[in-house]
């Protein structure tokens, strides 16, 4: 059933704007380069990392002084600390949940003045536990046309894991109709967790807890931390963040006719193939539909493209410009909005680690048909069944990914899988099928047949999986120099069994260079 709530799925991407932001302003802030920009933007700020260090350690007073007569005594824009440090020692079965939200306190606009050329982040708290943190991302089917006070259904999961010693990120996301066991109680889908949890007042932390506890229980990975939103604020947090909007890639022509609003009606929204710049609104709806051919698997898909858009734009120049000038108008929209057990000094700790990751360590991953199979509850309802095994080696693939492979070895485990391959044309450009074959004989790989995709205009090729052969799929992405996001498991019915490629406009540049 297609209702408002789903808009919570979207508010994962909220969930890592929130954690990104905190990371702009704990990691990126405090570079020279945000300074020269927050000054050529018309406005003087306090040192960033006297800032934070003030907010960690509550004697702004006595930090601010170890600036210099110079600088304390001039007049400025003040980013006052957005927090209360809560204690450290809090019992992890306990949850503490943050945030504190402090007065704005504006001094009159003066010109810029001179300020710290050199600003680092020493001094401020740092990830120093090699071992990997998991961080459960909840989006609630919360509505805010109601007054309703839950509990609620998670609309949306999905399990981040952070690698500090490598330095890489894997985003898993799980599907809300997910049938599992939920440790003390029934077994149900995994969305029902939260509502179980809050609505029985669970030990250490109510439905957020429980939820953790039904990942670990049935995936087998430890989940330390979690992020719970609603989706009241997703397009306030876009604009305030992006005035400019978003950049996102649209891969294929979408067409809903029965897009849900707030109000239990219907509207129409279609999406041409293409970039373009989508705001908060636009961005909402091109993440929030479902018709596509994949549904809900595609949805996700969307959703973590969102994700990783959002987090780029964030984490940009001008992005860090418009969170220092609008923080007060956005911490506003966020009160009451969201609840999490991470405490302030693991915020800035996980934005300073999260301002070294690379885009390219990031690895996002859904739980789809192929790692899950259609069924029936004990009462009849429509559940999806997990296929353990199967899950178990994408959520090693996803969060304990091998060192970079040379594109030897990857052939020499594609050779050992040995799948039929099929090339489609899904665009416009006669013979591009015919022609991308030849290319990829003469670099020595069997091609099966060509044919044409069901998808006219497509901009970007894509490598889909029809069963198990994700070394063939890495070994050719990497031969066409696509990213690994590029490749989908996939049962459209296109192709029976294989590896399927789908090719857009790029690749007459792949073959041509």
């Amino acid at each position: 059933m297609r209702v408002s709530g789903c808009l919570a799925t979207l508010m994962l991407a909220f969930a890592f704007v929130l954690l990104t932001s905190l990371c702009a302003l704990t990691g990126f802030s405090l570079a020279q380069q945000t300074v020269v920009d927050l000054n050529a933007a018309g406005m003087a700020v306090d040192d960033p990392l006297a800032t934070l260090r003030c907010v960690i350690s509550g004697r702004c007073e006595s930090v601010r002084a170890e600036l210099g007569a110079s600088q304390s005594n001039a007049p400025m824009l003040k980013l006052t600390p957005l927090y209360t440090a809560m204690p450290t020692s809090a019992p992890a079965t306990s949850p503490t949940e943050t945030v504190t939200i402090a007065k704005r306190t504006v001094a009159p606009t003066v010109p810029p003045t001179a300020l710290p050329t050199e600003a680092t982040n020493a001094g401020l708290p740092r990830v120093t536990d090699p071992r990997q943190i998991q961080i459960l991302l909840l989006g609630i089917d919360q509505r805010s046309a109601t007054d309703d006070p839950g509990p609620f259904r998670t609309d949306t999961m999905m399990l981040i894991s952070v690698n500090p010693a490598r330095k890489t990120v894997g985003v898993l996301s799980l599907p809300r109709d997910l049938w599992v066991d939920i440790p003390g109680f029934e077994p149900g889908r995994i969305n029902t967790a939260n509502f179980i949890g809050d609505g029985n007042a669970y030990p250490g932390g109510g439905g957020p807890a429980l939820a953790m506890e039904t990942v670990a229980a049935n995936f087998g990975v430890p989940v330390d931390k979690y992020l719970l939103v609603n989706f009241d604020v997703f397009t306030t947090i876009i604009d305030v963040l992006a005035p400019d909007g978003v950049p996102i890639m649209v891969t294929e022509f979408i067409d809903d006719d029965d897009y849900p609003d707030d109000h239990y009606g219907t509207i129409h929204v279609q999406f041409e193939p293409g970039e373009q710049r989508m705001d908060g609104e636009t961005l909402l709806q091109y993440a929030r539909t479902r018709d596509t051919q994949g549904g809900d698997f595609d949805r996700a898909r969307r959703q973590q493209q969102v994700l990783d858009a959002v987090r780029a734009e964030v984490l940009s120049a001008g992005g860090i410009i418009n969170f220092a000038s609008q923080a007060f108008t956005l911490w506003d929209a966020l009160q009451g909005n969201y609840r999490t057990n991470l405490e302030l000094n693991e915020i800035v700790a996980l934005g300073n680690l999260m301002s070294e990751i690379k885009r390219e360590d990031i690895r996002y991953r859904v739980i789809d048909k192929f790692y899950a199979y259609p069924g029936l509850s004990p009462q009849g309802d429509q559940v999806l069944y997990p296929d353990f095994v199967a899950i178990r080696d994408l959520i090693l693939e996803t969060f304990y990914a091998q060192s970079q492979l040379t594109l030897a070895d990857m052939k020499a485990r594609a050779d050992e899988e040995n799948p039929l391959v099929y090339v489609y044309n899904g665009t416009n450009i006669a013979g591009l099928a015919g022609d991308t074959r030849d290319w990829l004989v003469a670099k020595g790989v069997r091609v099966d047949d060509i044919g044409n995709d069901v998808t006219n205009g497509r901009r970007l090729t894509e490598i889909r999986e029809y069963g198990r052969y994700s070394w063939t799929a890495k070994y050719l992405a990497a031969l066409m120099g696509l990213p690994e996001d590029r490749i989908l498991r996939s049962g459209d019915g296109l192709i029976a069994e294989g590896v399927l490629i789908t090719l857009g406009e790029d690749a007459q540049e792949i073959i041509s260079g």
